[in-house]
């Protein structure tokens, strides 16, 4: 698979040259609008600065760019830090192999928001995007896609996506209306593993046993499986002395500390060492009530090293929670989306979105 994907760099640097002399050009949708201060930022120094990163090759000649976007999805190839795959509101996938330095719009999806994005981690090549009732797969680096899964409901969403990093064959997929939805054949076929009758808002399975999976749900807390997803427990008893915490915010699990996860909910962020068995809160600068969190990110080689964003500032604290520094975010648009690259993690990826 490393092959065809250089093989598909130097494809697309023909296309690029292509395309160039030809003058064909990359259109979006104009209903963002709002300015040009969406898209990707990226920073290499832990947030200290900022540079918007959204440059497409064009076929003009000079280059275009999608930073009028929202972000919906952000997800970086877990076997290739310089690969990131960007999920937009109303205009499809787009995809970078050189850690932002330009992107491409994939093909075959659409301009449709992109809810979910994942890729396998033993084939990089192979990567599944949702879209409104939808799964895809591709499995030739973007070049073509086909439809792997359908919801008899059109009005169901499928709001997430993992696959199992120790067998990739299994794929887990979240909705709505409430499922989980789990395939052992690589999207071939699928059978409904959990009925958690509350939106799926995420699914994260623990670097450390891929039996051990985390959901979070909109508005039931979060569940638990410890066994590949055949049986799911409810963590809402654990969470009883801190309120507000059904309604979730984001969830990371830390790549360097077995069992230590973190949760941000209405209540603010929280932090267990042992899997969810046993919580304590993280003291926030602001007041619980004031701290609208939309995502966390922990550095897979310092767990110490916590990021979070809200809707106008970046929040950084490199002693575990003990103290923080602020920072006004690089747009007029809210912070949704972190990415910290695991081979330097003072890189830092962020998402952002139009608030309406």
């Amino acid at each position: 698979m490393a092959n065809k994907k250089s093989s598909l760099i130097t494809l697309f640097l023909i296309v690029i040259l292509a395309l160039t002399i030809s003058g064909c050009s990359i259109s979006f949708k104009s209903g963002e609008g709002g300015g040009n201060d969406g898209g990707v930022y990226v920073t290499a120094n832990q947030g200290n600065n900022w540079a918007q990163k959204v440059l497409i090759p064009t076929t003009s000649g000079q280059p275009g760019n999608f930073g009028n976007l929202s972000v919906s999805s952000l997800v970086m190839d877990p076997s290739d830090s310089e690969a990131i795959y960007f999920g937009s509101v109303d205009n499809g996938l787009l995809y970078t192999y050189n850690g932002a330095g330009g992107w491409f719009l994939a093909n075959g999806l659409g301009k449709a928001t992109i809810n979910a994005i994942a890729v396998d981690p033993s084939s990089k090549c192979i990567i599944y995007a949702s879209l409104e009732n939808k799964v895809y797969k591709s499995t030739d680096c973007n070049r073509t896609w086909a439809q792997v899964y359908y919801d008899n409901d059109v009005n169901t969403r499928v709001n997430a996506i993992a696959v199992d990093y120790y067998n990739s064959v299994n794929v887990y997929i979240g909705t709505s209306r409430g499922e989980i939805i789990k395939s052992s054949d690589r999207g071939g076929s699928w059978k409904t593993v959990g009925r958690l009758n509350n939106s799926v808002q995420r699914i994260i399975i623990s670097p450390a046993d891929s039996r051990l999976i985390f959901t979070a749900t909109a508005s039931k807390g979060i569940f638990r499986s410890a066994d590949n997803g055949a049986n799911w427990v409810g963590l809402e008893e654990k969470l009883k002395d801190f309120k507000d915490t059904l309604s979730f915010r984001d969830l990371a699990v830390a790549p360097a500390d077995k069992g230590l996860i973190f949760l941000a909910t209405n209540y603010g962020l929280l932090r267990s060492a042992d899997n969810g068995e046993n919580w304590e809160k993280i003291e926030l600068i602001t007041p619980e009530k004031k701290a609208i969190i939309n995502s966390i990110a922990v550095s897979p080689k310092n767990s110490k090293e916590i990021y979070y964003v809200t809707n106008t500032t970046f929040y950084r604290s490199l002693d575990g929670g003990i103290n923080w520094t602020t920072k006004k975010l690089p747009t007029t648009r809210a912070g949704w989306k972190l990415l910290i690259n695991p081979s330097n993690p003072k890189i830092i990826y962020l998402g952002v979105k139009k608030i309406e």
